[in-house]
């Protein structure tokens, strides 16, 4: 297991529904600055051309902070930019199928919404896992939120890491974290902050935010 991955508590993701392409980096910069390590780049409208350009442009400033650079989907794009890995959806492709496309070595990430799913995500065996959204979020308005009861559940299924996502903000993570989550993902709560790197170090300084 990456060391980086397993001991990381928050994972931030660059979502271009917040961001716009030309502001990508700048964003990154101050997430980094702030302490996080996992950066995801999320750009569903955008095309492949114009993820390489922002992932060229993000990926210097990962590897100075020692961090880690997923893209979400595109799973072939990991050994052209030169990225950690890839983060799929349900409906994209199998892990395996990913992993033979971004490499043997790059992280595979997988979302679930479900025990159902979470169960069957064992036998894909991806290196982490996404469980939610656990509120409502605008980040996926499509998404019905699954709530907080099933979280310590889901991590007493799985060996590998679980990131709990959607609609986790300052105020909600406290709840979050008393209902059994060692990690979480935030995306329009540090990207819409007036200071994103400061929002950041908020999450990292919430008493108890240690993986366990």
């Amino acid at each position: 297991m990456n060391h980086l991955l397993a001991s990381s508590v928050l994972y931030g993701i660059l979502d271009a529904g917040y961001v716009a392409p030309a502001n990508m980096a700048a964003m990154a910069q101050q997430l980094l600055r702030g302490g996080i390590r996992i950066l995801q780049l999320r750009a569903k409208k955008s095309s492949e051309a114009e993820i390489v350009a922002m992932a060229q442009q993000i990926l210097p400033m990962v590897r100075a902070a020692d961090g880690i650079f997923i893209l979400n989907d595109h799973p072939h794009l990991v050994p052209v930019i030169g990225a950690d890995g890839a983060h799929i959806g349900q409906d994209d492709m199998t892990v395996a199928e990913a992993r033979q496309l971004a490499g043997e070595h790059a992280i595979i990430g997988l979302s679930t919404h479900s025990l159902e799913q979470v169960e069957q995500a064992l036998s894909q065996q991806p290196d982490y896992i996404g469980f939610g959204p656990l509120f409502a979020t605008p980040t996926k308005p499509d998404y019905k939120p699954i709530g907080l009861e099933e979280i310590r559940k889901v991590h007493a299924m799985v060996p590998f890491p679980v990131f709990c996502i959607g609609g986790i903000t300052t105020k909600t993570l406290p709840q979050v974290l008393a209902a059994g989550a060692r990690r979480v993902v935030v995306v329009s709560d540090l990207l819409k902050a007036e200071d994103p790197a400061a929002k950041v170090k908020e999450f990292l300084k919430v008493t108890n935010f240690q993986v366990v």
